[in-house]
């Protein structure tokens, strides 16, 4: 063991066990240098600092553990290099990987460690010697004190303010027994507190069970998982387990490794954005509809247009976008399933060319790939459009695909619940599009059931009427006010979708196979 961390177990044992210990221990912790608990350092990962309150507590002892290929040695990597962009010393130890594979793993993510101080503490290849095997004591005796004892001396040469230990197994399996690993880790952990350094402890789990000791003695512990789906790309997900002396938000929080680093996506948070907008109807530029929604639907609420596929929902989403548009509103559709190029020429043959919008940036289609990207993602890019480009309208096409990029149903209805307040309080329209299950006659059925959550509701449907399969359109649901409660016939093209009277003449319309009461047959 060297001697700084000897001396420090030394005056420790002996101020405690002698008559003035307490005075002793008060005298020691008042020589110590002052340690600015509010002071935050930045990870160099700007969604992990947001989740930290603004960073780690300075000076103090970090764990990140993980599975490998969770991405830990690359988030180390990025909080050293934050640190030379501030001008900081950053010392990289490395007890597993060669100085070779870290400059080769920062290259792929076009990183630069010239100017980080990194130094390999790795077994020699003459180990492998027969001589060389140890036959009367146990390497914890021999290479663990080695190698704390080069450790300290390399922290003391370098004087960094930014440490990363790569990777705390090697120690684990040195000390033989958890009762000597963990006097090791807290004699680093002693020794450190006189170095105002922050410092990173990367762990890989290579233990059985979880290492709840070492949580025990660091002050924050940051967990990074991997999450395989049946199919699709791995989702990984990062939690703060601790964070001693701070506030940081809780829970899980999607992250993804990209090139040039690690990206987290905090957890969304309504609460964070309330506001209080009065109500603004919103018009979709057909006054039938309009009159059908009791005047256009309101600012800052959600619409869920509901119907079995290709009956018209996605048109009349079309349709309101357009017309925020022309207005000079910016919209964004996250679609799921249909290709940008389909949607805008199938709008324009309905007489709503979305094109020259597309165009100006005023109406953006942002093709999603469920299998390809997290819920996190998603609500990032969601909020992205909306922060930074003053989005005031968005429309998810469809929740089915939304569906999919969920690990299971259950959770679907807490992130749109999260999601539709964020965007009731920034005062933006939603309008999310559910297609269900069957056509004519037969009972339709949703994947997942989230009426309740819209403030609106539009029921699309089909109906059979002298051999002709048509559409009808109906409001049932309207927070904010009064609407119409008849049902009304909805046909789309050519060249513009038209919205007719009230159907008086039928009953049964809902469900497919309506009866012809009298009166004038609609046309």
């Amino acid at each position: 063991m060297s001697g700084g961390i000897r001396r420090f177990q030394l005056s420790r044992a002996l101020n405690a066990n002698s008559g003035g210990g307490k005075l002793a221990a008060r005298n020691e912790l008042n020589t110590q240098p002052d340690i600015q608990t509010d002071s935050r350092v930045g990870t160099g990962c700007e969604g992990l600092d947001d989740i930290l309150s603004g960073g780690l507590p300075q000076g103090r002892l970090y764990l990140i553990e993980g599975d490998p290929g969770a991405g830990k040695t690359t988030l180390a990597l990025q909080f050293c290099l934050e640190g030379l962009k501030k001008g900081e010393r950053a010392l990289y130890i490395t007890l597993s990987e060669s100085r070779a594979d870290l400059i080769h793993s920062a290259d792929s993510h076009g990183m630069s460690l010239e100017q980080v101080e990194i130094v390999e503490l790795l077994p020699n290849e003459n180990d492998l010697l027969p001589e060389q095997q140890y036959t009367v004591f146990h390497p914890a005796e021999v290479e663990l004190h080695d190698r704390m004892q080069r450790i300290v001396k390399e922290v003391q040469r370098v004087r960094p303010e930014r440490l990363v230990i790569d990777a705390l197994s090697e120690l684990r399996m040195l000390a033989k027994d958890p009762l000597r690993y963990r006097r090791q880790i807290l004699s680093l952990k002693d020794f450190m507190a006189d170095q105002e350094c922050t410092v990173l402890l990367l762990d890989d789990r290579s233990s059985r069970e979880p290492d709840l000791q070492l949580h025990s003695v660091v002050h924050g512990v940051v967990s990074m998982d991997k999450m395989p789906r049946e199919y699709g790309k791995t989702r990984r997900q990062i939690e703060v387990v601790k964070l001693r002396g701070t506030a940081y938000r809780e829970g899980y929080h999607d992250y993804m490794i990209v090139t040039g680093g690690v990206v987290v996506f905090p957890r969304l948070i309504a609460a964070d954005s309330r506001s209080e907008q009065s109500p603004e109807p919103v018009s979709s530029g057909i006054a039938e509809l309009d009159a059908l929604t009791g005047g256009g639907l309101d600012r800052g609420t959600s619409t869920l247009l509901i119907g079995p596929a290709g009956c018209g929902k996605t048109s009349i989403a079309i349709q309101w976008a357009a017309t925020a548009a022309r207005r000079g509103e910016a919209c964004v559709f996250f679609s799921f399933e249909e290709a940008p190029n389909t949607m805008m020429m199938r709008a324009a043959g309905l007489g709503v060319d979305i094109r020259p919008h597309v165009a100006t940036g005023k109406i953006v289609i942002q093709r999603v790939d469920p299998a390809e990207m997290s819920p996190g993602e998603l609500v990032a890019l969601v909020q992205e459009h909306v922060e930074k480009e003053n989005v005031r309208m968005v429309v998810l096409d469809s929740l089915n695909g939304y569906l999919q990029s969920m690990p299971g149903e259950q959770f679907l209805a807490v992130h749109l619940h999260e999601l539709l307040a964020y965007l009731g309080n920034r005062g933006v329209l939603t309008l999310m599009i559910l297609a269900q299950a069957g056509t004519i006659g037969f009972p339709l059925q949703s994947v997942v059931d989230v009426s309740y959550l819209a403030d609106n509701i539009l029921l699309l449907r089909y109906f059979e009427n002298h051999g002709e399969v048509r559409q009808a359109i109906s409001t049932i649901k309207r927070r904010s006010g009064s609407h119409e409660h008849t049902i009304r016939e909805l046909r789309l093209g050519p060249d513009r979708i038209r919205i007719g009277r009230p159907l008086h003449e039928f009953q049964g319309v809902l469900t497919g196979t309506p009866t012809f009461l009298g009166g004038a047959k609609e046309t």
